[in-house]
């Protein structure tokens, strides 16, 4: 964390390791946390009550217990899904929207494949309705179709099964025409 770009290794799936810039109040807050939580001899951030890194399933576990704490101040949280994997989906969902930029987002959170973050393009409806509204003519308006008075008789007055061919020689118009 020292120097002039403090940073982080974090270490993800596969025992995979990346290097995580820290911006100045990231930094300050790890430093206070650091400071309180004394010294460990692991070189994890986070730890357990034997001084050990914090397991995944230690952190779900933690998780857990301050949304159940929360719960009779904040009754909605009673009907929502929150785990550590839905707090990283978040985190990566509001990176995307304040960024507009895939690549950082799988940076951040270090994958190493751009489909594998892919998935937060297809889950986040605004950036749907940006793109629906980017490819949409301006001046498209909802209304109802006319159809003109002439097509109603020709259409009327056909079989619609039974085609030909495009080309009926007895069919001026060009169009298909039943046999019968």
């Amino acid at each position: 964390m020292d120097g002039p770009y403090p940073s982080i290794v974090v270490r993800g799936k596969g025992r995979r390791q990346r290097r995580l810039p820290l911006w100045k109040e990231a930094t300050r807050a790890l430093r206070a946390w650091l400071a309180v939580r004394g010294s460990a001899s692991t070189p994890e951030v986070f730890v357990n009550g034997r001084g050990e890194g914090l397991t995944t399933s230690g952190l779900s576990y933690i998780v857990k217990k301050h949304v159940r704490m929360a719960q009779p101040r904040c009754p909605s949280l009673s009907k929502k899904r929150i785990s550590p994997h839905v707090l990283r989906h978040t985190c990566a969902m509001t990176s995307l929207q304040a960024t507009r930029d895939i690549r950082k987002v799988a940076l951040w959170l270090g994958h190493s494949s751009l489909k594998s973050t892919e998935i937060y393009l297809r889950a986040d409806p605004t950036e749907k309705l940006e793109a629906l509204e980017q490819a949409l003519p301006p001046d498209l308006r909802r209304g109802q179709f006319q159809v003109e008075d002439k097509l109603i008789a020709w259409l009327s007055g056909r079989k619609l099964s039974g085609v030909k061919s495009w080309e009926d020689p007895q069919n001026k118009g060009g169009l298909a025409t039943s046999s019968s």
